[in-house]
C-alpha cells in the first residue's frame, strides 16, 4: 500500500470543538458540548457546524433560535487522532450525530478507494449527498419507530456488507450502547482487526452532554 496525500480540510475528520452556551439550569450558568465541524474554509474564515435538532436541550434551543449576528463561544479542536490514508477500503458507521465526521472523511478520501457508509436516520429527508472522488457505497437505515432496536437495525445492514479485498479501516460513532454493540459485532463476528477499528459513543441516552470513548 502506498501513502497518498490527505485531502481533508483538517488533520482529522472527527476532530471536535467545544461549544460554550448559556444555560440558567447549569450550576455555572454555562454548558459545554462537543461538536465535530462539518467544514472549515480557512481562506474565508468560515466554520460550518451541523446541529441535530431535538425537542429539548440548550444547544438545540440555541440552534433553533439562532439569527445572523448571534455570537457563540468555541474552543479547540484538541489533538487529532490521525488515520493513515493507505487503507484498501473504509467502512463508516453512525447515526445523525456522526454525519459531519462521516461526510468530511468521505469527501477527503483519495480517488477510487472503496468506502461504505451505514448511517441511521429518522426519515428520508435526513439523507445527505456527499461529493467525493472515492468509490462510495452509501446505505441509509431508517428507524421504524422511537422504540426501535437501533443496534439491530444497523447490524442487519452490516450483515449484508461484503468487505473488499485487502486491509480496511472501520469507524463507528453513535449512541454509546449502540456503538459498543456494533464494535463487538465487527470484532467478534466479522473478525475485523482491533487495531484498525475506532468506536465512540458520541452521546449517552438519558445523560445530557455525555460521551464515551471505547477504543482499544
Amino acid at each position: 500500500m502506498a501513502l497518498r496525500p490527505v485531502r481533508s480540510n483538517s488533520r482529522s475528520p472527527d476532530d471536535y470543538n467545544k461549544l460554550f452556551l448559556a444555560d440558567p439550569d447549569a450550576p455555572s450558568g454555562e454548558v459545554m458540548r462537543d461538536f465535530t465541524p462539518r467544514r472549515f474554509d480557512r481562506d474565508r474564515e468560515c466554520l460550518t457546524i451541523d446541529f441535530a435538532l431535538h425537542e429539548v436541550g440548550p444547544v438545540a434551543q440555541w440552534a433553533q433560535a439562532a439569527a445572523v449576528g448571534d455570537r457563540l463561544a468555541i474552543g479547540g479542536p484538541r489533538g487529532s487522532v490521525i488515520v493513515p490514508d493507505d487503507f484498501d477500503y473504509y467502512q463508516l458507521v453512525g447515526d445523525e450525530t456522526a454525519l459531519p465526521a462521516i461526510g468530511r472523511r468521505i469527501e477527503g478520501l483519495w480517488a477510487g478507494v472503496p468506502v461504505t457508509s451505514v448511517v441511521l436516520v429518522d426519515c428520508p429527508a435526513e439523507i445527505q449527498v456527499f461529493e467525493t472522488e472515492a468509490y462510495l457505497n452509501p446505505t441509509w437505515v431508517l428507524r421504524s419507530n422511537a422504540m426501535a432496536d437501533e443496534a439491530a437495525l444497523v447490524r442487519e445492514a452490516l450483515e449484508r456488507w461484503q468487505a473488499p479485498q485487502g486491509e480496511g479501516y472501520v469507524w463507528i460513532a453513535a449512541e454509546a450502547q449502540v456503538a459498543r454493540s456494533l464494535k463487538s459485532y465487527m470484532l467478534e463476528q466479522r473478525y475485523h482487526p482491533k487495531a484498525w477499528l475506532k468506536a465512540s459513543g458520541y452521546w449517552v441516552r438519558g445523560v445530557a452532554g455525555a460521551s464515551e470513548k471505547m477504543e482499544g
